[in-house]
């Protein structure tokens, strides 16, 4: 077990533990008594994450993430994940969705690694004149959607231990996949496969799908101080 699931495991037993003393000194009169009471009372173990029923005894791969948000370090996150997987010699896909060009440094690392496989779909939407990012949607995208979606759908067929589907909430959001498409693939996947879905405003069927979700908030961020993209960092 990892550190901060003995720490969760901590949290949850410690408040219960507290909550039970509470209970077991309510009847004495004490004002000191009442105030600890009050104290432990007041702890909201409404935070505590709750477990989800459908895994219980699940060991292994085959699990569904998601990973959103408003924050940088989205496909970050995935990309370490998927490194990390791959230098324990599991079999990892990456499907990029809506993320066409060749603008992203960390491809040049995954082809030296033999056991990443990776598709790329969608346009350049990056203007090479002016630089400028173009947020329409088109029946290229829809077509590059669908292409995207044919290729997590054999990624995901057993060949791989580890499939990452990079901006698949988005693109779903933003409707150029149907929602009802994504979640026919999730659930036609090989059982010992895991899943990450990642991007921007998921709709609420991949969070009820998924067995882990991780949220990036944006609380700080150089861009609204004017700091452009830079190399190595963002792309």
């Amino acid at each position: 077990m990892a550190y901060s699931d003995h720490a969760l495991q901590l949290h949850h037993d410690s408040n219960f533990a507290l909550h039970a003393f509470a209970r077991k000194v309510a009847h004495k009169k004490s004002p000191g008594l009442i105030w600890v009471i009050f104290l432990l009372e007041s702890i909201d173990m409404t935070d505590a994450p709750k477990r989800d029923e459908r895994i219980l005894g699940h060991q292994g791969y085959g699990l569904i993430q998601v990973v959103h948000g408003d924050g940088k370090g989205k496909t970050t996150s995935c990309l370490g994940t998927a490194i990390r997987c791959a230098g324990a010699g599991k079999r990892v896909a990456i499907v990029y969705f809506d993320k066409g060009g060749g603008h992203y440094s960390e491809r040049i690392i995954l082809d030296s690694i033999p056991n990443i496989t990776y598709w790329v779909t969608g346009r350049d939407r990056i203007d090479p004149v002016t630089g400028r990012f173009d947020f329409s949607i088109t029946d290229v995208d829809r077509a590059e959607a669908s292409r995207g979606l044919a290729c997590a759908r054999q990624a995901l067929a057993g060949a791989f231990d580890l499939v990452v589907l990079d901006e698949i909430n988005s693109t779903t959001q933003l409707g150029m996949l149907a929602e009802e498409d994504v979640l026919r693939v999730l659930a036609e996947k090989s059982p010992q496969t895991e899943v990450t879905l990642s991007g921007r405003n998921p709709p609420q069927s991949f969070l009820d799908a998924a067995h882990l979700i991780s949220r990036v908030s944006n609380e700080r961020h150089y861009f609204y101080s004017g700091v452009r993209a830079r190399e190595g960092i963002d792309f």
